[in-house]
């Protein structure tokens, strides 16, 4: 019997033991294709040289330096690299080790913020359902997703939660994309001035979202709308981008793809591309020279803040991206990709939409397309999908929940940015029979 806590303890998996650029290798021998980059994460495969030497190179100068006595040259080059490509006035970064840390940094920072400018009202945050944000008590209050919150909502500050620009299933009949976007993004106006615009401190929201609502971007203008909002009443903008930013939707920042820069950012999987666990808050100069203007300290932190060796293997990721263009590359490889799902799937009686930006794409399951019904919760369509793929060697991301927490499936794709037009096929053939099982 195994020591180790696992997921799932109903659950029995098998033994990974090698990485070989878009494929895992199992004890067996068997390869799986990783068609969702396990989750979002592995941007880059699973046998980079330039990433493994990098860590290599800097365990043997230095492996850990704590931050309440040193900076490290790690650290700080890839803070400059990040800044220099982030948006403008992105100026700040700020390590930690994952995605759910960065956003509880974001959230303590836009409340400090407050604090050490006279405004120390603003406590409230506005976020939208179906948004997933992080596990941690302050990433899982701000996250909108009901089943993950669930168990744990008693114990979870209390967040405001909006509707997403879900336009697949909440656009109204005779209803523009443009007069929906505005629509869903004004009731973030309603929200505030009901909580009462000195109380509200930060709105969130993914630019795409991802592991609940399987690849769902804004829609034009929505973010624009929100950015105004947000000024007009005072309330910072986090956005989090933990796995839908690094070149995921074909931007180095998604952000980008809206015209919008945040006042706060959150970035991770992709940051450190699996190599080893990093995160990163970002923030504007205005926030942090408040802070440094005032107490001259965040009062927040981890022992693993800026670890040397996660600092080096993400400025190798960060550089990879660069140099081998590879930002570039996921715009081609996700068009080529989005056209073969279409071509495949776009007529599914049972697949509702297909969406997504770059090498971030989402597939919707419907019992029935002309209503949009979903299929019963019971039926467990998702896990069903996740059980076909993974015997046919294709690692994919379904889940449930998809409308409301209970109701609804999807899958997310979201596989290496190195992946081939032959794996293309390949991951499309493997779904294809996957669905063919799960969704008969």
């Amino acid at each position: 019997m195994s020591n180790v806590f696992p997921r799932s303890m109903k659950a029995s998996y098998p033994v990974a033991v090698a990485g070989d650029g878009c494929y895992i290798i199992d004890e067996s021998g068997k390869r799986y294709l990783d068609g969702s980059g396990g989750a979002a994460v592995s941007c880059l495969g699973h046998s980079h040289p330039a990433v493994t030497g990098a860590i290599k190179a800097q365990l043997d100068r230095l492996a850990f330096a704590h931050t309440g006595f040193f900076t490290s040259e790690p650290a700080e080059s890839l803070a400059s690299l990040l800044a220099e490509h982030a948006p403008e006035g992105i100026e700040h970064v700020y390590f930690v080790s994952g995605g759910s840390e960065a956003v509880e940094a974001a959230l303590k920072l836009a409340r400090q913020y407050f604090v050490e400018t006279g405004q120390p009202d603003r406590r409230h945050v506005i976020a939208r359902r179906q948004s997933y944000h992080g596990n941690t008590l302050g990433a899982l209050a701000a996250g909108g997703n009901a089943w993950r919150r669930q168990i744990y909502d008693p114990i979870l500050v209390e967040t405001s939660h909006i509707a997403p620009c879900y336009a697949y299933r909440e656009m109204r009949d005779g209803e523009s994309e443009a007069a929906f976007a505005l629509r869903v993004a004004d009731e973030l106006e309603t929200e505030i001035l009901r909580l009462g615009a000195g109380n509200v401190m930060a709105f969130v929201a993914e630019p795409v979202v991802g592991a609940t609502l399987g690849a769902v971007p804004a829609l034009d203008g929505y973010f624009t709308r929100i950015r105004e909002i947000c000024d007009r009443h005072g309330v910072l903008l986090i956005l989090d981008e933990v796995m839908c930013g690094m070149g995921r939707t074909g931007h180095m920042f998604a952000c980008e793809a809206d015209g919008v820069r945040p006042d706060i950012l959150t970035i991770a999987k992709g940051l450190g591309a699996g190599y080893q666990p990093i995160g990163a808050m970002m923030c504007s100069n205005d926030i942090y020279r408040a802070i440094e203007a005032g107490s001259g300290f965040f009062q927040h932190g981890h022992t693993y803040l800026g670890h040397p060796a996660a600092c080096a293997g993400a400025h190798a990721v960060v550089t990879t991206l660069l140099d081998e263009q590879l930002i570039g590359r996921v715009k081609g490889q996700g068009r080529k990709l989005m056209t073969e799902l279409q071509s495949r799937f776009a007529e599914h009686p049972h697949i509702g939409d297909i969406r997504g930006r770059g090498l971030f794409l989402g597939m919707e399951f419907v019992a029935d397309r002309k209503t949009k019904a979903p299929f019963a919760p019971e039926e467990g369509r998702n896990k069903r999908l996740k059980a076909a793929a993974f015997e046919a060697g294709l690692i994919c991301y379904p889940m449930g929940g998809t409308i409301d927490g209970r109701r609804g499936d999807h899958v997310l794709i979201a596989p290496p940015f190195i992946i081939s037009d032959d794996q293309i096929g390949e991951l499309c053939d493997k779904l294809e029979s996957a669905v063919a099982v799960a969704l008969a």
